[in-house]
């Protein structure tokens, strides 16, 4: 049975290492890149505890098995983790609905990732539902960005409600922020 919760264990962290290490854009083909999509960032059991203190993640489990996660970020966690600072800047030139993005009562996406057992069977759907159902109201909106080189992310992510509010190139990548707004 597939459940949505908090991380709440030292091994879930672990759990939630390994996939995201066999999900990587630098250790899967490109040919698995386009077809089932691929996250950026590693994390480390370490940097995710971190994280952890500030903010759980949200995990979907089958019995003991991990099926997904989406890692919460909010903005204290700039503190400790420097690839969400970038971000942080480059929202922070964005408006939205006349204001300044970064003006809003917003939260990051840190990453989402689904093992490949489990995808097209909702895992996606039920971690986003789980968000909104724990984080609103005290948060207006999701957001995150998605390479513009990861189509099946960004069609997910549209599926859902997200909406593309900008697009930017940096070092590594051009991305679509987007926004998932619960008001």
């Amino acid at each position: 049975m597939l459940t949505p919760k908090f991380v709440t264990t030292p091994e879930e962290l672990h759990q939630i290492t390994r996939l995201s290490q066999d999900n990587l854009a630098t250790t899967i083909t490109p040919e698995e890149k386009i077809k089932e999509g691929y996250v950026t960032w590693p994390y480390t059991p370490e940097i995710l505890g971190t994280l952890h203190a500030i903010s759980p993640s949200v995990i979907v489990k089958d019995g003991a098995r991990l099926a997904g996660y989406a890692i919460v970020l909010t903005r204290e966690c700039a503190a400790v983790y420097p690839p969400i600072e970038n971000a942080i800047r480059q929202f922070s030139a964005i408006r939205y609905k006349g204001r300044p993005l970064l003006d809003h009562q917003v939260y990051f996406m840190g990453q989402i990732c689904v093992d490949p057992d489990y995808r097209g069977k909702g895992v996606f759907r039920l971690l986003y539902e789980f968000h909104r159902q724990q984080f609103y109201p005290q948060y207006e909106m999701l957001v995150t960005e998605v390479s513009t080189s990861n189509p099946r992310s960004l069609r997910a992510h549209l599926s859902i409600g997200f909406t593309i509010a900008d697009t930017h190139k940096d070092e590594i990548d051009e991305w679509n922020v987007i926004l998932w707004d619960w008001t």
